[in-house]
């Protein structure tokens, strides 16, 4: 079975597993994912979903961010670490957005990467979520999975996985392809102890098994 194969089986595998293929952060509107999935950095989806219930109604506009004090933005985003950063970035990129983009988050990745704190995870996850373009976004999950099943090889590089992602995947099914590797990272393959035995993807999954 060549890779290009195997990534055929486990998106259709993946597709029984888990058919609802959905973002994990809450949003209603296109800068707020965009929001929502800077602050996810180096936090938990649970966590940034229970900060931005009320950071969204407390800042329901793009001009209320870029008009608000960043001790403000600050006080409300504390428990997602990095707050200060992550505020200043808030605040900066709206302000972008208002000024550059006519308060629309655009549809390029180009023009993505140029908002203060978005990187490729974040502006293809939008892509893919927001526009329905073809995307991969590379997160912690997508990176394990993607070398325990052999379409990347001992690669922790974001860009490099991604790149070899979009080779593999039919451009259709990788946004979707992405959401599910996350429910299956958290719920079957974890970083420690992978739970094989149940796992839906034994059957083509090259490191099978890893625990006993």
């Amino acid at each position: 079975m060549t890779k290009k194969e195997r990534a055929a089986t486990v998106t259709e595998l993946l597709k029984e597993a888990y058919p609802d293929a959905v973002c994990a952060l809450h949003y209603t509107t296109d800068y707020e994912l965009l929001f929502a999935t800077r602050l996810s950095a180096q936090c938990t989806d649970v966590r940034v979903n229970l900060v931005t219930e009320d950071l969204f109604k407390t800042f329901p506009t793009l001009e209320s961010y870029a008009e608000a004090p960043i001790e403000a933005i600050e006080d409300g985003i504390k428990t997602c670490g990095l707050y200060h950063t992550k505020a200043r970035d808030l605040k900066a990129c709206a302000a972008m957005l208002l000024a550059d983009f006519g308060g629309r988050v655009p549809d390029k990745i180009d023009d993505l990467l140029k908002l203060p704190g978005i990187g490729r995870k974040t502006a293809n996850l939008v892509l893919g979520d927001i526009y329905g373009q073809p995307a991969v976004v590379t997160d912690t999950h997508c990176i394990r999975l993607s070398n325990r099943l052999g379409f990347v090889k001992n690669e922790k590089d974001p860009l490099k996985v991604e790149m070899a992602l979009r080779k593999l995947l039919d451009p259709k099914e990788s946004s979707d392809f992405c959401h599910r590797l996350v429910l299956h990272g958290r719920e079957c393959c974890t970083a420690r102890n992978p739970k094989c035995q149940n796992c839906p993807l034994a059957t083509v999954c090259p490191s099978y098994p890893m625990s006993k």
